[in-house]
């Protein structure tokens, strides 16, 4: 009974504190903004005033602890965009509520100040119950349940027993092996002090529990082929980002929701299993559910959503507190203002190579450094809290800046501080979670400098192949084709209609698609997968031109005698069937392993007539993509092709090392059967389990 006493004195004080806080911030922003009056029928007092405060203060805290959490259930059906901006007005309208429920307290608010004011109580009410819980064991417990949305009582989530530790694992979009290596050193200043390494967190973790280790993606190294192969087990039929079929007439596009949602099905048919998520574990911030039933912004089911999958429940975990709103928006604003100077750094320095950084592109590289982040991390947060045994997280902030900026440099440098700190979250949160949990934290693959193609070169891949195909150069018809995803990236998060792209191959005229240095070319008019044969008839002279022009590395083309044949310049050939090379080797600057990736592509029924891959310079990795970006992946050469995984060192990976997505998720998934805990196929889960 005495111990009640006092658990129920401590929480009446923090109550005191909290309110105490709230008034003096509302009497404080009252003498700052004409906009809000506090006034009271006792008069102008000092302690009338504080009185006044108060009443307004309680209130709105009464109506944010009851009113608030309801507010934001009933809302998980809008878009995450509307969501955010919905929820940040909602807070001020419950400000006005709470001064209409106290008239005596004589406060007067403009609806736009209410806004604002809100945010700030927010805040500052929401840090003071943080510090405080900090400081009472049980208070934190009960924080951090409601942060895993467990319902009063209920505390923690709870593991099976003898079940073992869960696995984590984040994905770092885009960063490459070397960049990791360097974030993880100690770095020299120019005045010979030393500098502390980036990424302080993940340096702790490889001096002490982790291992880094190297792997090396297919001859298409994007998120799409990377992740389908790591969460489903295979990404057969992936030939690039984007590519043309013939058989439909489409064009796929990776992060496309529906196309997203199709590759999931064919991966799914393919392997007869759902993937390495299925059951009680949790896909964040990915292009693929992995099988997961517990869902936050993944793409292939942001359109055609299956009812009986929670991803929403991300949204109510982070926006459950008005402050983590507050916080979000003021990061999204100062996200904003931070691209718009650097980009004008850069303009004034005249870096190179020079790519376009306006338009909505502020606004999206906010999206995907801040909201993207802070509703991933919170998910993850709630996951590990729940005890769920498996969870996979994509944190892409490094790959939306890096396609703009470059690999490494300043601004690059920032984002990957913001990610430590955002492991860090994380980590400390498994410190009180019901299960002990181990972290593996990997990327799905590099980023290659240099200048874009059309810079490098003037002209266009598609222009070079119309020529030789007796057509004139297409003008460029609206925005190019980074700005038409990212657009549609953005349509996905506001759940309206996905827009599809008008029908390629019109006339029999080649389709020419770029994803990163790959190139695809596509002849409509030709049946199948075109031959050399039919290929030189239809385009006289267009091989020998991409083979020898000195942008490009090798082409791939199917010869109907002699098989998959690669052609280089000055008439080199590699007959990928027989292993056959004539004159110098095309493949021989990519490594060992290039020959068997490119097999591997030229056997997709979807792989195009003719694919090419641009030149890489050898010293410093190098390549021209055929799109504007200045750090570029998809095909091979430079630090696109070798991404990272730092791994308990009580998780090995194979001697040998691993080549390709597919061995990726066989690894995940031998790391996270061999304690018997893998994910099992829940019950329903309904409403008030734990998100």
């Amino acid at each position: 009974m005495a111990l009640h006493r006092r658990q129920a004195g401590r929480a009446l004080l923090r109550v005191l504190a909290v309110w105490a806080v709230g008034s003096a911030t509302l009497a404080v922003l009252a003498a700052a903004l004409p906009d809000l009056t506090l006034r009271s029928a006792r008069g102008d007092s000092p302690p009338a005033v504080a009185l006044a405060a108060a009443a307004a203060a309680g209130a709105f805290g009464l109506l944010n602890a009851v009113v608030w959490p309801l507010l934001v259930r009933a809302l998980l059906l809008v878009p995450a965009y509307v969501l955010g901006l919905l929820t940040f007005a909602l807070n001020g309208a419950l400000l006005l509520v709470a001064i209409g429920l106290v008239p005596s307290a004589g406060v007067a608010v403009a609806p736009q100040t209410a806004v604002v004011v809100a945010a700030v109580m927010s805040g500052t009410t929401s840090a003071t119950s943080a510090w405080l819980a900090l400081h009472d064991d049980d208070a934190y417990r009960h924080r951090l349940a409601r942060l895993a949305g467990r319902g009063p009582g209920r505390g923690l989530g709870n593991a099976p027993a003898g079940a073992g530790p869960g696995t984590v694992v984040i994905q770092l979009d885009g960063v490459g092996h070397d960049v990791l290596r360097d974030a993880l050193r100690v770095r020299p200043a120019r005045n010979g002090v030393l500098r502390p390494p980036l990424m302080p967190t993940l340096t702790g973790w490889a001096a002490t529990t982790h291992t880094l280790s190297r792997w090396h993606t297919d001859w298409s190294s994007q998120t799409g082929a990377s992740q389908l192969g790591i969460l489903h087990g295979t990404n057969h039929d992936v030939p690039a980002f984007r590519w043309y079929e013939k058989d439909t007439g489409q064009t796929m596009v990776c992060n496309r929701p529906s196309c997203a949602a199709e590759l999931e099905r064919r991966a799914t048919r393919r392997t007869g299993r759902p993937g390495l998520l299925a059951g009680d574990a949790a896909s964040r911030g990915n292009l693929f559910t992995g099988g997961a039933d517990q869902l936050a912004l993944v793409l292939s089911v942001a359109v055609h959503r299956d009812h009986g999958r929670r991803d929403r429940a991300g949204y109510f975990a982070y926006f459950a507190d008005p402050a983590h709103l507050t916080r979000t928006v003021v990061g999204f604003t100062a996200e904003v203002a931070r691209e718009i100077t650097q980009s004008l750094r850069a303009r004034l320095r005249r870096a190179t190579p020079r790519i376009g950084r306006g338009g909505l592109y502020p606004v999206l590289r906010a999206f995907a450094t801040v909201v993207e982040r802070d509703v991933v991390v919170a998910s993850v947060i709630g996951d590990i809290l729940a005890g769920r045994p498996l969870v996979y997280a994509d944190l892409v902030a490094y790959d939306e800046v890096a396609h703009h900026s470059g690999p490494r440099g300043h601004d690059t440098d920032q984002v990957l501080r913001r990610i430590d700190r955002a492991l860090l979250l994380i980590a400390g949160a498994a410190r009180h979670a019901p299960r002990p949990y181990r972290f593996v934290v990997l990327s799905d693959h590099g980023q290659s400098p240099g200048e874009p193609f059309a810079a490098r070169y003037g002209t266009t891949l598609r222009d070079l192949v119309r020529a030789r195909c007796g057509l004139a150069a297409e003008p460029p018809a609206g925005p190019v084709a980074e700005e038409r995803e990212s657009r549609a990236a953005a349509r996905a998060a506001l759940r309206r209609p996905e827009r599809h792209p008008r029908r390629a191959g019109r006339g029999g005229e080649p389709v020419v698609l770029g994803s990163g240095n790959l190139g695809l070319i596509s002849f409509p008019g030709l049946p199948g997968r075109a031959d050399r044969r039919a290929v030189e008839e239809r385009a006289p002279g267009l091989l020998r031109a991409l083979a020898d022009h000195p942008g490009i590395a090798f082409a791939l083309v199917h010869d109907a005698e002699r098989g998959p044949l690669v052609l280089g310049a000055d008439g080199a050939e590699h007959e990928l069937a027989t292993g056959r090379v004539t004159g110098a080797d095309p493949l021989a600057p990519f490594g060992p392993g290039a020959a068997a990736a490119v097999l591997r592509a030229d056997g997709f029924p979807h792989a195009a007539d003719i694919m090419v891959n641009s030149a890489c310079d050898p010293d410093t990795g190098a390549v021209h993509a055929f799109e504007e970006q200045a750090g570029s992946h998809g095909g091979m050469g430079g630090p696109q092709s070798e991404p990272f995984i730092l791994h308990p060192r009580e998780l090995p990976v194979p001697s040998g090392g691993l080549t390709g997505a597919e061995a990726v998720h066989a690894l995940l998934r031998e790391w996270t059967t061999a304690t018997g805990d893998a994910p099992g196929r829940p019950e329903r889960v309904t409403e008030g389990a734990a998100e």
